[in-house]
This record gives C-alpha cells, structure tokens and sequence, in this order.
C-alpha cells in the first residue's frame, strides 16, 4: 500500500532574455525568450519491507590485547546467534571495530586514572522480516550484545516508487510552466533542462496494535517496533523558456 504526496515547491527565476546554462549537462542551450524555473518535489509513501539496525559489544579490559580478546569471544557469540535466527551471511557486515584507552578525569591538578581499554565492534545487519525485529533485537541483547542502535525502515527496491515519483513530479512542473505561460501572456514553453534529486524519509505514521483477548496468555516482554510508513522522494529542477 502507497500514497503519493506532491509538494510543489516552486521557485520562479528571474525573466531572463539572455543564453540559459544546463548545468547538470554543461551545454549552453539558447533562449530568446523569458526563462522560468521550478523546483517540484513528489513522493510516493509505502510499507517497508527491510529493517537496518546496528548491534555491536564494547568490553573493557586492563590490557588492549585481553580487550580485543574478550570482545572477540563475545562478539562470536553474537554473530553466532544471528546464523541461529536465520540472518544470511550476507545480510551481516562489520561497520566498525575500534579500540581506545579510557581515563578518569577528576579535576586539573589531579593526573587522570586509567580505567583500561575499550573495545568495541560493531555490524549492521539487515532483517526483512518485520515481525522479527524486536525479538532479534531481545536474543542480541541475550547473546552478549551491548550496544544497539536503528531500526532504520526501507525498501529492498524502490525502483518502481522513484519512476512513480519522478512521473508526477514531471507532470506537475509542465503543468505550472504552462500556466505560468498563460498568465505572462505565451502560448506555449520549451524545455531547457532538469536536474534530479533523491530523497528518503520516513513519516511517522504508525500501523494499528493487535489488540488479544483477555483470555488469551500474556505473551513473554520483548521490545516493540513500529515500521510505520517511507517515502521515497523524486524532486526536479525545470528551466523552461516561454514561447510564443
């Protein structure tokens, strides 16, 4: 399920006799008549279909190397129960390790206490059943995870939303040129050129609860997600000259 959402940000460009550049393909395109511009936004609202989060473990250690030793078990840990929940290998990447000295600052005349080292290494990992996100989230945290972060809500593919998306950008930037001819007293525009840009967002509208019984047993406490709704966002840069 989708909706599209048209927002027509337009900008009206200074009325200009002179040659016009298409910047986005560098040619000089001649005008003899006045220029306008308009900068249209569409987007096209949907459901997600993936889930991005990050889990990670931070271990602290008197020594870099029993640090990096005890993040490493753990961390196999965690990457372990992934492969148990069904995540490809594919669907896991490393986005992070680090390994930094942690002080204790008190005041200025007092040298800072050396607390040890920190660990930490971090994956993202893409889950495509939205169902699940929140009980992975719980048996990461079970498994030794302690650092978190996401979800972040997609589309595997939005290919056909951006074509969505650009035709009615498209459509109502040559819709407002023309009316912008009619009201400067031409009868027609040209196309000079479009710039395209992308955009992504996610509007928080929120799915309905499932509302159980109260004879049904209380299921066991897990963390709750709401994938909501994305927008995948078309917006274009029109130069139109008005004709005659």
């Amino acid at each position: 399920m989708r909706d599209i959402i048209t927002m027509p940000s337009v900008a009206l460009a200074a009325v200009a006799m002179a040659a016009t550049p298409a910047l986005a393909a560098e040619v000089d395109i001649e005008a003899t008549g006045p220029v306008v511009e308009l900068q249209v936004s569409q987007q096209v609202v949907g459901d997600p279909d993936k889930a991005m989060v990050g889990a990670g473990v931070t271990t602290r250690a008197q020594t870099a190397v029993a640090a990096m030793q005890a993040n490493a078990a753990q961390m196999d840990a965690v990457l372990k129960k992934l492969k148990a929940l069904g995540v490809p290998d594919s669907r896991v990447q490393t986005s992070g390790i680090t390994l930094n000295p942690q002080y204790q600052y008190n005041n200025a005349s007092q040298q800072p206490r050396f607390l040890g080292y920190d660990a930490t290494n971090t994956v993202s990992i893409e889950l495509r059943d939205l169902e699940r996100v929140g009980p992975v989230l719980d048996a990461l945290v079970a498994s030794g995870a302690n650092n978190l972060n996401g979800p972040t809500w997609g589309v595997i593919d939005d290919t056909s939303r951006k074509a969505e998306a650009r035709k009615g950008a498209f459509d109502t930037a040559m819709a407002q040129a023309r009316e912008y001819a009619r009201m400067a007293g031409y009868s027609d525009i040209r196309l000079l050129a479009i710039e395209e840009s992308m955009g992504y967002s996610q509007p928080m509208y929120e799915r309905a609860m499932a509302i159980q019984t109260a004879s049904a047993p209380p299921p066991p406490p897990m963390t709750p997600t709401r994938p909501g709704q994305v927008a995948t966002t078309v917006g274009l840069t029109m130069k139109f000259e008005l004709v005659k």
